[in-house]
């Protein structure tokens, strides 16, 4: 059987959403943040890091590395598309959700939530902020025109970015600017597959 090990209170999140998604049977062993670097958790993943995936003798991190082979190995058109240049665009949505957004807002949350105020660097979070814009009008053009980053279905790609784009929600950044962007991520992250993870441990 599968195993995830993790917190949904992490990156983890979207892997528990994904195996939902999919109604793959699975077996979640929490693992907590703080106890990423423990002995146990470094023999499955040596960066120190969570979610790790284990499948008949694969153990696999990264979290969009565990997506994408969730949804190539077990998943069905539309989540996973059946056509090869629709699953190009899963790529480039994910690796696009990983590159030009998730850097951005993971400074904002460092500096305004997670480091102690005496360390905080509000100049950088402003900066993010301000850098953020650029890449949520790309979503937004994206969305005015299509329910979903593909056009009509809900694919992995919404997945992978919308669980990068909840760290928003922490982040409170403003989708005034983003309306179309913001109506997709309200769309996505309310799926019920999404409510199933976020209430695992």
């Amino acid at each position: 059987m599968l195993k995830l090990y993790g917190t949904s209170k992490s990156r983890s999140a979207r892997c528990l959403w994904a195996l939902e998604e999919l109604g793959v049977k699975y077996e979640h062993i929490p693992v907590e943040v703080a106890q990423a670097k423990s002995p146990e958790n470094l023999k499955r993943n040596p960066n120190g890091h969570i979610p790790v995936l284990e499948e008949d003798g694969l153990t696999l991190w990264e979290s969009m590395a565990i997506n994408l082979h969730l949804a190539e190995k077990y998943g069905q058109a539309p989540l996973w598309p059946s056509a090869v240049d629709q699953r190009a665009k899963v790529y480039q949505w994910s690796f696009w959700g990983m590159t030009e957004v998730e850097p951005r807002l993971m400074t904002v949350l460092i500096n305004r939530l997670f480091l102690p105020p005496d360390q905080r660097d509000e100049k950088a979070a402003t900066q993010a902020l301000e850098a953020l814009k650029a890449p949520l009008k790309v979503l937004d053009d994206t969305v005015k025109t299509q329910p979903y980053l593909l056009g009509s279905d809900f694919t992995i790609a919404d997945l992978n970015v919308s669980s990068v784009l909840s760290f928003a929600m922490i982040a409170k950044v403003d989708f005034a600017a983003v309306p179309a962007a913001k109506g997709w991520l309200d769309r996505c992250l309310g799926r019920e597959a999404n409510a199933r993870a976020r209430a695992l441990k």
